[in-house]
Parts: C-alpha cells; structure tokens; sequence
C-alpha cells in the first residue's frame, strides 16, 4: 500500500486521532528504517467474556498487524485492581487477584478470533508496575497535578456534586500511562471515553525523554437497542462465544441505521462498498449479509450457512427448529382446571419469572402448538406442548 492507502485503512472508523500528521510521520519513519511500530491497547479483565463492542478495538489492531506493525494486547491485572474510574459516578469496588487471573485467561482465548497469534504480544503491566518502589511512585506522582485530574470530566463532575473520589481513582491515568512508558508505545487506542488517560500517556512519556504516543479513540458501539452502548449488563449485547444461531439472530434485531455503523466498525468493508451496500442492497438482504459476515469471522462459514438457515426457517418461514429442547413437565405448575402456563414458562426458563411469563402472556408473544395463547391457564393440554416465546422455544411432555 501507498502511504496515503495505509492512512485510508487504519483511519477508517475512527472516532479521533492525535495528530495525524504525527503519525504520517511514524508510518513514513517506520518504512524507511524497517521497525514496525509498537501498538498498545489496555483491557482491564473485569468480566469474563468479550462482546462485539470490544471488538471495534481489536479490528483495528489486527489492521496495524496487517500492515505489518507490534500490536501489543495488554491485560492490566494491576490496573483492574484499581478499576478504571472512566465515565463512572462511583468508586469501583476492587477485584480479587483470582478472579482477575481468571478472566484474563479467558480474554487471551478469546482475542485470537480477530488478532494474529504469531503477531501479538502479550503483556501484562503487573510486570513493571508491582516492583515500583514508594519513591518510584512519588517521582511519577510528581509529574501531574491535582487539578490536572480533575479537570476530566468524570472526576469534575463528581468533586462538583459531593461524590466521594477515593485516593486510588487518581491513580488510575497515571498508572496506565506509565504503561506506556514501560512498553515505549508509539501508537496507544482506546475508546473515546478513554481520551483523558491516553493524553496523560502522551504527556508522562515526554518527562519519561520518550516520544510522545499518538492517541487514536474509536467510538463505543451502541448495543441491540440503538441506544446505550454495548453492555452485557444491559443486556443489549452480542458475545462473541455465543452460538451461530443466536449471533446471528441478534444481528437480525438491530436497527437499519445501525447496520450500517456495525459494517463501520465491525468488518473490513470499505467505506466505497458501505456505500454500495446502502444504495443497492434491500435493507432485509443487507442485515442478513451483515449478520453471515459477523458468525463467520466467530465461528466459519459452515456455521454462518448453517445459522441462516435456521434463521430463515424459524423466522421468516415461521417452521418449527428441529433441534427444540425437550423437558419433563415441572412439577407444581399442574392446577385443577389444566396447567398454569405462567409458572411453566418460568420452571422451563421461558421467561426470566412468573410475573415475566405473565406480561409475555398478555403480549401475545407466547405460542403453543402454532397458536398464540392469551390465558394463564391451559385446560385439557396436549400429550406434548411446543412453546415458543419470542425466538426461544422449548418442547414439554406431559
């Protein structure tokens, strides 16, 4: 690739980079002397799955390994200790060296779905952020001042309403900038709420007598509803370990708009072919292409085929799954005049709680057999009860 196609290719997606005359620079300086550049992204493990929204991130570190760049995959398993306080309104509270161990290792296997192997390294920042002596912190506490942190706005705004920031939170920029000393970054990425600490990269490095890192943020990926980012606690999320099936049909919920921004940043399509998606696809035959690329790059091709199928067959065609779990009928769910369906659909996992099955009832979202049932209570049943509730199905004998 030319320069200006390199620029094109990393630059795609971006939320912001600092500055990209420096690294037109970097990248002109880079070919000429035959060192790579060294990448760095941070990820505290403090859950153990990675989502799709993680993803933005590692795309855009597998396009710096394609360009033949270090790509550093940094677990901060001291960092976690302290949680980043980014975009929060409360102290984090502190996680077990076990279970950050844990979920680390369960981040490593998850990031060769994207990355290369053979061109990632793998560090962990304990390894020069735990023999710091106490003198080692004071000079790189000394480097930034109070009123500098707190100029973020998380912080600001926090000091502002009385909520209490604890001692450790302050820690937290510098500590990753310090990271980035250690490891002597060219390049560091993060999410747009990540832009304070990564400028505080920027500026350490240069008391460190190290070049200063360009910073380059990429925006936060809106979850299934379009409108808060990506969370498995919102429940908004895609997993990337999930299975084929639901992969894809959580693709098949999004928005049409939003399609367009999980091409953005969740492929390799150009923006030119973006485009020609937009202005010569129908939207239905652009979501299903999206969705087969996603479970393609998490599981194959075969997979991908496979889940459309099932998709087109359970949805579209409205045919029953071949594969339908089959379960005993529960006991205590049996009443004098039938089965009480709201107690059912709870024991066999249908709905998250009774008074869930119930509003499911009334929505018309449940089916037994091929029709919608408005009642909670089911007289004289069948020998064997299909049960689809919204895309999940369970089959019941009695």
């Amino acid at each position: 690739m030319t320069l200006d196609q390199q620029l094109s290719y990393l630059l795609k997606g971006m939320a912001e980079i600092i500055r990209e005359e420096d690294l037109r620079e970097r990248l002109t300086e880079a070919a000429r002397k035959g060192r790579p550049l060294r990448v760095k992204v941070g990820f505290d493990p403090t859950a153990p799955d990675l989502h799709l929204g993680h993803t933005v991130i590692l795309r855009k570190m597998k396009h710096f390994q394609d360009l033949g760049h270090t790509v550093i995959f940094l677990i901060g398993d001291m960092t976690a200790m302290i949680g980043d306080p980014s975009g929060r309104n409360v102290t984090r509270p502190p996680m077990t060296r076990e279970a950050i161990a844990q979920n680390a290792e369960t981040y490593k296997a998850q990031v060769f779905k994207i990355l290369d192997r053979e061109k990632t390294e793998v560090r962990f920042n304990s390894d020069w952020l735990e023999p710091l002596q106490y003198m080692d912190l004071v000079r790189l506490f000394s480097k930034y001042t109070v009123a500098r942190i707190l100029e973020r706005d998380d912080f600001a705004q926090r000091y502002k309403e009385g909520v209490p920031i604890s001692m450790h939170e302050l820690m937290y920029p510098l500590a990753q900038a310090y990271d980035s000393v250690a490891l002597e970054c060219d390049i560091e990425m993060g999410g747009t709420d990540q832009k304070f600490n990564l400028l505080v990269g920027r500026e350490i490095q240069r008391d460190f007598g190290q070049p200063p890192q360009i910073v380059a943020t990429l925006p936060i990926l809106e979850g299934l509803d379009g409108v808060n980012k990506m969370s498995k606690s919102l429940g908004n999320y895609i997993g990337i370990t999930e299975p084929p099936e639901v992969m894809f049909r959580k693709v098949m919920q999004i928005g049409d708009e939003l399609m367009f921004r999980y091409y953005e940043l969740l492929t390799d399509k150009s923006m030119a072919e973006i485009a020609a998606i937009r202005a010569e696809m129908h939207p239905m035959e652009a979501k299903l292409a999206l969705a087969r690329l996603i479970v393609t790059d998490f599981h194959s091709a075969a997979e991908a085929a496979r889940a459309a199928e099932v998709f087109n067959a359970v949805v579209r065609r409205k045919e029953v799954p071949a594969d339908i779990p089959t379960v005993p009928l529960p006991e205590g769910v049996r009443v004098a005049n039938g089965i009480r369906l709201d107690k059912l659909l709870a024991k066999i996992g249908l709905a998250e709680s009774v008074s869930d099955a119930v509003r499911k009832i009334k929505a018309g979202a449940v089916e037994i057999n091929g029709e919608k049932v408005k009642d909670l209570a089911l007289a004289s049943p069948a020998a064997e009860l299909v049960i689809q509730a919204g895309k999940s199905w369970k089959k019941v004998t009695l």
